[in-house]
């Protein structure tokens, strides 16, 4: 599986630019990091801490704001990883750049990057940012059936997501749709998620700042 996913990824190769310094700010870049055995290969995710403004609590890959230091996204990519799940560098094979995309905060954009991590990993934590880091086979995504939804409520109405529940944690979002597509594009999944319009998620909008 892994060596499939290897070779599939070759359609998007690692073609990383240095941002411009008007950039700053609008940019971030996470590593999808791949490892373990060939035939179920596992992928590292991490749960982002209670106490954090941005996103606390939720599922993601390790990752941040790019800054004028990097040389580029990959490099911002890299470092982050190694800052907040302790994983050199030097332990990482990147292998493919993934389309940019905006999470829930419209104005950013986020690169992600997967890479090859040498195991066995000794990953640890850095509490500031980190609640906890766990692995989640790939299998478990190329699997319709593992996959429920949930309401997003606020006082002006709920919308229904995607989500799939994994040992006590719930993976959506970003997260989520980073790793349907990858799966789709090189395993052939064929998972096919329902999500709520684009009309419908400017309607609640509309509400809130009424």
């Amino acid at each position: 599986m892994l060596e499939t996913i290897k070779n599939q990824l070759k359609k998007f190769p690692l073609n990383p630019a240095q941002p411009s310094r008007q950039d700053s700010g609008s940019l971030a870049a996470v590593m999808v990091l791949l490892h373990g055995d060939q035939d179920n290969p596992q992928v590292v995710l991490t749960q982002r801490a209670m106490h954090l403004n941005n996103h606390a609590g939720e599922v993601a890959f390790p990752g941040g704001m790019w800054d004028r230091t990097d040389r580029d996204l990959l490099h911002t990519a890299l470092r982050e990883t190694e800052e907040e799940i302790g994983l050199a560098p030097t332990l990482v094979e990147p292998i493919a750049m993934l389309p940019a995309a905006s999470p829930k905060r419209r104005r950013l954009r986020v690169t992600p990057f997967v890479g090859l991590a040498q195991g066995p990993l000794k990953l640890r934590s850095e509490p500031s940012e980190i609640a906890s880091i766990f692995d989640a086979p790939v299998s478990l995504f190329t699997d319709i059936n593992n996959y429920q939804y949930f309401d997003l409520k606020n006082k002006h109405g709920a919308l229904s997501f995607p989500c799939l529940p994994y040992k006590g944690y719930k993976i959506w979002g970003f997260t989520l749709n980073v790793l349907v597509d990858l799966f789709n594009s090189t395993l052939d999944a064929a998972v096919e998620l329902e999500y709520p319009s684009e009309e419908l998620i400017q309607e609640l909008r509309e509400r809130g700042q009424q």
